[in-house]
């Protein structure tokens, strides 16, 4: 007859103990805002060390802060000659500013210069053109003579003008935005115009415009 031997086990042995054998720290830590709570045994830490997702995405605002019908900030900056320019050295007539990433850059390149090519356009409408963005004196120099732009260039370094007007950044805000104002004799805004991707239309729209005041 064949016998059966089974190992030297109580029966407890061969069943899940609650009390873990491999000896570990009983403080485990979870993103939480409670202080501590009891689960079989084990204390759990709760700690708030790491971020807590929201469930509401965050929002990223793309509204400029002057709008139609206000008055901007005022602002001294040098021109492309290194010569001191103020926006209240254009009151009692329009102006254009446009706002634009950086010189040399293929669409600011393609902007820059059809407003040259409409600038006899824009100064018939009585109208003064003023281009700003980050670069500095000699680069906008260097722009506006190598296409011959017939235009105020002013260097906004830090990025400080461009700030106080709330112009929005593109591309999740890694570049800066291309987005150009009207003003009316009296200094108030006529005109909001933002378009990254069709410089171009920048001066069709803001020509439009002049036209009719």
């Amino acid at each position: 007859m064949a016998t059966l031997t089974l190992p030297k086990h109580s029966l407890p042995s061969l069943l899940p103990s609650q009390t873990p054998r491999t000896p570990f720290s009983q403080s485990l830590s979870f993103v939480s805002k409670s202080s501590q709570s009891q689960f079989f045994g084990l204390t759990f830490s709760f700690s708030s060390n790491l971020p807590i997702p929201s469930s509401t995405p965050a929002k990223t605002s793309i509204v400029a802060k002057v709008n139609k019908g206000q008055v901007p900030p005022s602002f001294t900056l040098k021109d492309q000659d290194g010569k001191t320019v103020s926006l209240s050295k254009f009151k009692g007539k329009p102006v254009v500013v446009y706002f634009y990433p950086a010189d040399e850059t293929p669409g600011c390149t393609k902007q820059a210069c059809a407003f040259r090519d409409s600038y006899e356009k824009f100064k018939k409408a009585g109208a003064e053109v003023v281009g700003i963005s980050g670069d500095d004196t000699p680069s906008h120099k260097a722009f506006a003579k190598k296409y011959k732009l017939p235009y105020t260039l002013l260097s906004d370094e830090g990025n400080k003008v461009r700030k106080e007007w709330g112009v929005p950044s593109d591309l999740f805000g890694t570049l800066p935005g291309r987005q150009t104002y009207v003003l009316d004799k009296k200094g108030e805004v006529q005109l909001v115009y933002n378009n990254q991707f069709q410089p171009e239309k920048h001066i069709d729209e803001t020509l439009k415009l002049l036209q009719s005041l």
